[in-house]
This record gives C-alpha cells, sequence and structure tokens, in this order.
C-alpha cells in the first residue's frame, strides 16, 4: 500500500515539475532550463542528505552518476521527439516503454507479483497510454525518427529507473545528488555551447547580439528554480519507492506523471481536459487500487 501510495505522488509530483519546466523552457530555452533546474536540485538534494543518515561509496556514487548520464540523454531525446511530432503518439509511447523496459527486467530477476498485482499492472500501462495522450488537431503519422527517439527516451528513462534501484540501500540521497551533478554538467555545457554557436553565427552574419528581454528570462529562471525543488522531491520520492516496494510497480505509476502536468495545466493554464485523459485518469486510480490490493 506505502508503495503505490509513494510511487502515485511522485508520479504527480513528477508531473508538477514538469509543468514548470516546461513553461520556464519557453521563456528560455529547454536545455538551459532543464541545466538551472539541476543545478537547484543539487544543492536542494545536498542540504536534504546532511540529515539523511547515508554511507558514502563508489558504488552509490556510479549508480547515481549513471543513472544521471541516462536521464540526460532520456532528456535530450524526448525532447527532439517531440520537436518533431506528433506529440499525441509520441509522447504517450515514451512513457509506455519507460514503464514497460523496467517491468520486463523486474520480472528477468525474479520479482514475483500476484495475480491481482498483473491485473493492476495491465491496467497501468494502460492508462499511461491514455493519460499520456496528447490530443492534435490534423496530427499525421510519425516518422520512423521520431518513433525511435521516442522509445530511446523511454529506454533511457527505464535504464534511470533500473540502475538508481540498484543503488546500495544505505546511502540515503547520495545517488541522486550524483544524479543530479552529472545531469546539470551534461545540459549547461551543451546551452553553453549552443550559445556560443549562435553567438559566432550572428557575428558571422553581422546581425549582432540579439534583444536582451529581462522580464521573461528572470519569470523563466524563478521557475526553473521552483522547477529544481520540486523534481528534486520527486526523485526523492521514487529512490524512496523503489526501496520499499517492486521496481515494476513503481515502473508503471512513476510513468503516470502526465496527470500532475495535464491537472496544472488545467488549473492553471485553462487548457482542456480531453475524454481519453480522464479515462485514463480512471485507470491510473483502478491500477492503483488493484496494485494496494495485491
Amino acid at each position: 500500500m506505502l508503495t503505490v501510495v509513494v510511487g502515485l505522488t511522485s508520479a504527480i509530483v513528477f508531473g508538477a515539475a514538469d509543468f514548470l519546466g516546461g513553461i520556464a523552457a519557453r521563456r528560455m530555452g529547454a536545455v538551459l532550463a532543464t541545466g538551472l533546474a539541476s543545478a537547484v536540485g543539487i544543492v536542494v538534494l545536498a542540504l536534504v542528505a546532511l540529515a539523511v543518515p547515508a554511507r558514502w561509496s563508489w558504488e552509490a556514487v556510479g549508480a547515481g552518476a549513471l543513472s544521471g548520464v541516462c536521464g540526460a540523454v532520456a532528456i535530450g531525446l524526448l525532447y527532439a521527439c517531440l520537436a518533431i511530432g506528433p506529440m499525441s503518439i509520441l509522447s504517450p509511447l515514451t512513457a509506455l516503454v519507460s514503464a514497460v523496459v523496467p517491468l520486463v527486467v523486474a520480472s528477468a530477476l525474479g520479482e514475483r507479483i500476484g495475480a491481482l498485482g498483473w491485473v493492476g499492472l495491465g491496467t497501468g500501462l494502460v492508462a499511461v497510454v491514455l493519460v499520456g495522450f496528447v490530443p492534435e488537431r490534423g496530427a499525421v503519422r510519425p516518422s520512423l525518427r521520431g518513433i525511435l527517439m521516442a522509445i530511446g527516451s523511454g529506454v533511457a528513462i527505464g535504464a534511470f529507473l533500473i540502475v538508481i534501484d540498484r543503488a546500495p540501500d544505505d546511502s540515503g540521497l547520495v545517488p541522486l545528488v550524483a544524479n543530479r551533478v552529472v545531469v546539470a554538467a551534461i545540459m549547461l555545457t551543451i546551452a553553453a555551447a549552443l550559445a556560443a554557436l549562435v553567438a559566432a553565427r550572428r557575428r558571422r552574419e553581422g546581425t549582432g547580439a540579439a534583444p536582451r528581454t529581462p522580464g521573461p528570462i528572470r519569470a523563466g529562471l524563478l521557475l526553473a528554480v521552483g522547477c529544481g525543488v520540486v523534481d528534486a522531491a520527486a526523485n526523492a520520492g521514487l529512490l524512496w519507492g523503489v526501496r520499499i516496494g517492486d521496481l515494476s510497480v513503481m515502473a508503471v505509476l512513476a510513468a503516470l506523471y502526465p496527470i500532475g502536468t495535464i491537472v496544472l495545466a488545467r488549473i492553471v493554464l485553462k487548457e482542456r481536459i480531453a475524454p481519453v485523459q480522464y479515462a485514463g485518469l480512471a485507470l491510473a486510480v483502478a491500477a492503483s487500487a488493484l496494485l494496494a490490493l495485491d
């Protein structure tokens, strides 16, 4: 029961972080927003880690660092495939793969799940697809490149879950601190490289520096900070969940992260929730109940 509560809560908090990060990305760029949010996460997790008993080890740091690489790859491929579109297909495909990969690995490693649990996991996978569905007018068939990127992003997210699950149970938040350091380093390096390329192109074209808009940038910075704090909380919940429960259950529940995003979008931006997403929310509740009863 506790695993289900922690998993579903972490998913909703992840969705809230994505919502904040998405709005921040509109103002300052996706890569920079992600890098700054990760840097904030380092500070938050490091401060909390001081109060949480933990044993530092190369195994814990290595697992965290490797999960950070997986996370950076997942983010990069996710942004790329969603830019290609259509989101209505590629977004739920990514979420589905991210749940299936750890589920298969956990089963191969011998995790035992009852019949009711399998029904709950199956219901949860259907809910993942429906909740992650983004209605689009005139959506076209996705290209092979977009599909491969979506699958790659899902595999990378699944790999993150698998790797972080292998971190020592007595390592506290050490793996997450290492994770945030690696993600921040990768994303900020990419952001700096992209900025340098843009500046060099402007110099060649003689267009000068781009006009500064401090208002939107300042707002984006605040949103990125909020995203970093909320994302750190979600990751801590996820780490706790895989330590107290089954990886397969946490993988399916974590893939329901769009719940937090669409609910906040409805409340803050007044965006409409599609009927198919309401169906997904209902199935998510049913799946959680079945997993709790197993």
